[in-house]
């Protein structure tokens, strides 16, 4: 496997860290399951989303703060 270096700051080094499964996880792999975390979204995640949007154009939603009147926050 080719490798190379790259530059990052002190502050993404100490997210990745904190983002690693275990101790001797590679940034390597922690960068490569962020990805795929923001790649895969099942078809049926898809769906729901599309509904959620087209509820929203048709105004059938409550807004926060219509919430916290009808549960008495």
């Amino acid at each position: 496997m080719e490798t190379t270096t790259i530059q990052i700051s002190k502050n993404l080094q100490k997210k990745l860290e904190e983002r690693k499964i275990v101790a001797n996880e590679s940034y390597e792999e922690v960068i490569v399951d962020l990805i795929e975390d923001t790649m895969e979204l099942s078809e049926e995640t898809k769906r729901n989303i599309e509904e959620s949007r087209k509820q929203i154009k048709e105004g059938k939603f409550y807004t926060h703060e219509q919430v916290k009147k009808e549960l008495g926050l």
